[in-house]
Formats: structure tokens, sequence, C-alpha cells
């Protein structure tokens, strides 16, 4: 068993005690001897240590055991991980002490720097198992490249079985990969360029929820005002276009409600920094039974001060709050969830194209008009429209030269006395337990600001089962005269500049990035934010509660000066969370103990990660250097080599005659 180790000299340890004369010593007690010597050098050489215990193997193969289990145990305490694992091969005993638990609680505490006030696992079954977990089952290896891609990319999601995933980039192509090809490696099956439809670039894309349809977003270079966006819906059983919807800002992304009906935003000015977004849900596409029903309703209008706006729409369906998904069982998992994939039907929709809809264009019009009457008739002031090729902060910082510094003062009191009287009641029922006890809700979560054009806050929306349909009454029907705008049910102030968000797979815990102002700063001016810290923090928000959980993941970089757009995309598996920054690294840390566990380098900035929801070892992240790695987890790997090793032949003969041979020696017939 030496012959596992290197070693420069067996002199070395002998020389321990100069006394000893090693020609005349037992074995035994001289060991015993040597080791209790060392256990007492403080500080402790870890290298003379180990020595000894390379000595005490070969001694303990040619007189028997030697050392007690306690003091065995005592030095493996002292020993790191993997030089206990390889003394555990040399005999039973050694094995048994490598795999006791107070032993493996302590190096896991010390190896991984954890606080022992946090406790295991819930799940875990052993500590052996949890340091093997965190050890080996990070998705932290590169095995292949993607550089099908000709500019920066800018966001990855998979499907929910996680057969597929699609990239969205620069070059203004949406494409999607096949994650299960016989050989384990990704290839591209479909790309679509959206060049035609005027796009500057592809930004995001989700599947729906049986993967039937893929909600495409970008940016819209066309007639409408640079700050706008459309969303396509692409059928992803022929790859044809069913629907386009507007979408403006931009990076409100879009997302899905449900199977066949996606929420898209607008944005009207009705002041030179008061505005008010109108959340939409639309219909993915037109059947043949509802050619007379309406495919889009406004779903909720907000208003929004001092030049912010919503953005960054996400939908979480809290269904599962008491039952969170801790198993570790792995392989079981992903079987389920390719057995529910695979059982699940696709639609077979028609094209409809929302973008011609004279539906919408009323609609908008009508939004347009109402919100113009409702600012001249409160006393707001008229508003300044930008030009049409003026972002949404250009409008603003080109009013703000015409308008001195009093006048938006007043402009923002006005619009929140505005905002207070003309608004309808919060929903009460989003943090109180209803009478027959837990049920299900679905949130619209998003980004907003009070205080400053950047985003700093959370909203969160509860969507009624009767809002989930484009049928019904419109937006403002239910509603009084006096209740002109919606408010919001819950607002959590992040302090600090949002640059992306994340639901766990059960969505009951809801991860945000952001880079934090400065403690104690004051606002003044809401044109100019507070300088934001070159740290991104990683915030844990529990929809249960609605209140942040635990202290904030730090280890990941951002540099970009907060006048600028970005954003930063992660993404949570049910037992680790990864995300990207700009110091060309993408993170992963885990969920539970709230440590960073790997680095993952790029070229360039890395924008977006992704985990493969049917296994979690698996993970993808883009960056600005225009490709996508695959990452993978040193178990799965030795799994793939190991199925991919031809089996060694087994001849029987040569075994039949060794054990004939053997039983003859000894006399047997």
């Amino acid at each position: 068993m030496s012959s596992l180790f290197w070693y420069p000299s067996r002199s070395f340890v002998f020389n321990l005690n100069a006394d000893t004369d090693c020609s005349k010593t037992n074995p035994k007690s001289f060991i015993k001897s040597c080791l209790f010597y060392t256990l007492c050098l403080k500080p402790l050489d870890s290298t003379i240590l180990y020595l000894c215990v390379l000595v005490t193997q070969d001694v303990r193969m040619e007189c028997g055991p030697v050392l007690p289990d306690s003091l065995v145990l005592e030095i493996f305490l002292r020993l790191p991980h993997d030089a206990v694992l390889r003394a555990g091969l040399t005999c039973r005993q050694w094995l048994a002490v490598s795999r006791d638990e107070f032993l493996w609680r302590e190096l896991f505490y010390s190896y991984y720097r954890i606080p022992r006030s946090v406790p295991r696992h819930p799940a875990a079954v052993s500590w052996y198992r949890e340091f093997k977990r965190l050890f080996d089952c990070i998705p932290c290896v590169e095995v292949q490249t993607l550089r099908e891609h000709t500019d920066q990319v800018l966001h990855l999601a998979f499907s929910h079985r996680g057969h597929r995933f699609s990239s969205c980039s620069k070059d203004c192509t949406v494409k999607l990969w096949d994650t299960e090809r016989p050989d384990g490696n990704i290839s591209l099956v479909h790309s679509s360029s959206m060049r035609q439809f005027n796009w500057g670039y592809t930004q995001f894309s989700q599947f729906n929820a049986d993967d039937s349809l893929l909600l495409v977003s970008g940016v819209y270079l066309g007639p409408h005002h640079s700050s706008s966006g459309e969303i396509a819906v692409i059928s992803l059983e022929n790859y044809t276009l069913l629907s386009r919807v507007r979408n403006k800002p931009y990076d409100v992304f879009g997302c899905w409600l449900n199977e066949t009906h996606l929420i898209s935003g607008n944005l009207h000015w009705i002041g030179n920094m008061t505005s008010c977004s109108v959340l939409w849900l639309n219909k993915a596409f037109q059947d043949i039974e509802s050619e007379n029903v309406n495919v889009v309703k406004r779903l909720f209008k907000i208003q929004n001060i001092n030049a912010s706006t919503i953005r960054t729409v996400m939908v979480a369906h809290c269904r599962r709050h008491d039952n969170p998904d801790l198993l570790l069982d792995y392989e079981a998992q992903s079987q389920a969830r390719r057995q529910k994939g695979q059982q699940q039907q696709h639609h077979q929709p028609l094209l409809f194209d929302l973008a011609t809809s004279g539906s919408e264009e009323e609609e908008e019009q009508e939004e347009e008009e109402e919100c113009q009457r409702g600012a001249r008739s409160h006393g707001l002031p008229s508003p300044r429209l930008p030009q049409p090729t003026m972002s949404g902060l250009e409008h603003v910082i080109h009013s703000r030269k015409n308008v001195g510094q009093k006048e938006l003062e007043i402009e923002t009191q006005v619009a929140q006395l505005m905002g207070r009287a003309y608004t309808k009641p919060p929903d009460h029922s989003l943090s109180e337990p209803s009478e027959s006890g837990e049920e299900d809700k679905t949130y619209l979560l998003f980004t907003t600001g009070s205080l400053t054009y950047s985003p700093h806050q959370i909203g969160i929306k509860r969507i009624r089962p009767e809002q989930m349909t484009t049928s019904g009454p419109v937006l403002g029907e239910e509603r009084s005269s006096d209740e002109f705008f919606d408010s919001l049910d819950h607002v959590i102030d992040i302090h600090g500049h949002i640059i992306g968000m994340g639901l766990s797979p059960d969505h009951r815990y809801l991860y945000v990035n952001s880079r934090a102002w400065p403690a104690g700063c004051v606002i003044s001016d809401p044109m100019s934010p507070p300088p934001i810290a070159e740290e991104i923090d990683l915030h844990v928000i529990d929809l249960k509660s609605l209140r942040e959980e635990r202290r904030s993941l730090r280890a990941h970089r951002a540099f970009t000066p907060n006048d600028e757009c970005f954003f930063i995309f992660l993404d949570v598996s049910r037992d680790f969370v990864a995300s990207g920054a700009e110091d060309k690294h993408g993170y992963i840390w885990d969920r539970h103990y709230n440590i960073c566990l790997a680095r993952l380098a790029h070229d360039d900035v890395v924008n977006s990660v992704a985990f493969s929801p049917a296994d979690q070892e698996l993970l993808l992240s883009a960056s600005d250097d225009s490709t996508i790695k695959v990452w993978r987890s040193p178990r799965m790997i030795r799994l793939a080599q190991a199925s991919a090793r031809p089996p060694r032949p087994r001849s029987l003969l040569p075994s039949w005659l060794s054990r004939s041979k053997n039983s003859c020696i000894n006399g047997k017939p």
C-alpha cells in the first residue's frame, strides 16, 4: 500500500528521536513512541505526522495492529481529507476510523470554513456524504465550449424537462440546443434570426410550462422609441413564429403566466418624471374556436414617480411552501422529471400576429388618452413626449433642461398625492393566512423604484385566478371612478441597484443580485442615484414571509457605473445558486451553507448561467466572449468515462488453472 504514496525517505521519520536505536527497537513500540512524540509537538507539523502515518502502514502490514482506534482518530483529525481517504485503504480498522462521523464533521467545518452554528443539511444522511456532495457534485469542470454565436451571449434558458436549452445574443439570433445526445455532447438544433423584424438583438428567452412554446424577448429598432422591445412566440414543434407582442421598456423582458398566456409591459409618460406602467396579458396564439375572443387584456396599471419604471417581470407560483425540495437523490429526481416530461402533451397553435391586432392598437390608444386625461384633471404638468429616437431616460434628461428643479419637486409631490388619492387599495390577503389554511398563490414580481430611476425595490402583486385569462371584463370595469391606479400589494427595498433576479425551483425563495448603496446615504436628486459598490450582494427573500431570510452571499463583482443599464442573470437549482459577474467568472454557492464553492472562468463578462432542471450537476455559462461553456461535476465525468470504457474480457480457464495449482500446493486434491 505504500506504493500509493510518495515521501522522501524513511530515515527522516526515524530520526525524530535521536536517542532511539532503530535497529534494536521493537517496531510496534517505536512507532507508538514516535507518534506520541509527534502529537506533542507544538505547533504540530502536519508533514511529519503524515510521514509517521505512512511508516505505520508499512509496519502494520508486517507486525499487525499497533495503534488503538482513538489514537488513529486523533491522527486523522490532523490530516487533510484526501490523506484520510488514502490512509483508509490500508486495512479494515483504518477504513472504519476514516468513516467516523465525528471525524468528517470536523473536516467538513474546517475545510469549507462554515460557522459551527450552521447545522447540517436536513436531508443529509452523514457528514462524510455531505462533504462528498459539496466536493464531488459541483458542476465546475469545463467539458465543452460552444462557439456558434458571433457576438456577446446574453442569456440562457433550459426547458422544464432539461432536454433543450435556448440562448440569446447580440448577433440577434435565438438558438436551440440538444442536451440528450448519446455521446453526452451538446449540439445545435435550430437558429432563428430576428433582424427581419427590425430587432437590434435578442436578450431573454423562456420555455412555457409544457415546453411547446418559446418566448423570446428583444430590443426593437423600428419606428418606436429606442427603449421599446418586442416579445416573439415560437412554436417548438416546427419552429414557426406564432405572434409578436410589443414590450416597453425592453428590460421588462416578459414572462409566461401559464402554458398559453404571457405578460408584457407598456409605458406612458404623464409628466416630466412621472409615468404609468401597464402590464398586459397576451394570449400566445389564437385557436380557431376563439377567433372572436380578445387575445390581449390589461392586467395592472401602476403609477411610477421619480423617473422609475417597472422592469424584470416574473411570475411565482407559490404552491409548495411547506414542502421545499430538499432531496439529495439526484438519479431518482432526474428520472421522475423525465417521466413527467414525457407524459405532457403539446399544443397545436396557429399563426396569429398580435402586432397587427386592431384590438391592441385601440387599447393602447385608449390607455394613452386615459393617462393624459388623468394627468390634466389632477393637476400634473403637461407631459413632454420624447422624440422618436429617445429612450425613457433620455426623455427625462431632455425634460430637465427646460424645467427647473423646483417645478420637478412640485410634480413629484403632486404625483404622490394623486397616487394616494386615486389608487386602488392593496390586497391585504397577500401576507395574511386564509381561513381554509395555506392556499396556492400566484405572484407577479418585478423591480421598481420610488426614490430614483434605478431599480432598488421588489414589487409584488398577487394575480387572482379570474385574472389569468384574456376573456372576461377588462381592467377598470370593476373599479370606482376614484381608483385610477393599482397599488402594489407589497414592496421590499433592497437599498441598492438591482441587477438580477431568480426563483428557486419550488418558487418559495427569490434570489436577487444587487450592488449596494453606501450606508445612510440620502437621495436628493432622483436623476443622481448614489454610487454603487463593485461587490454584488446576493439577497435571499422568502416569498412565504415576504422578508429577507438570510445573510447575503458575496463573491462576485461588477464594474459598470450606476448610470448605465446592465443585467447579470442568475439561476437556482435544488441545492445550489449560480450567477455571472463582470470579473470574467461565474460563481456557484451552496444554498444551505451560504458558501462559494466554485469559480467558472471565461475571457470576458459572464452574463448568464443556467442549471439543468433534470440534473443540477450540469451548468451552462454565457459570456461576452461569444461562447457558451458547459460544466459538469467530477462525479458525472467519472461515471461517463466508466460507461464509455469497454469491459475487460474475462477468461475462465486461467482462473480455474490458478485455483487448481494452489490446491495442489496446499496438499488438497
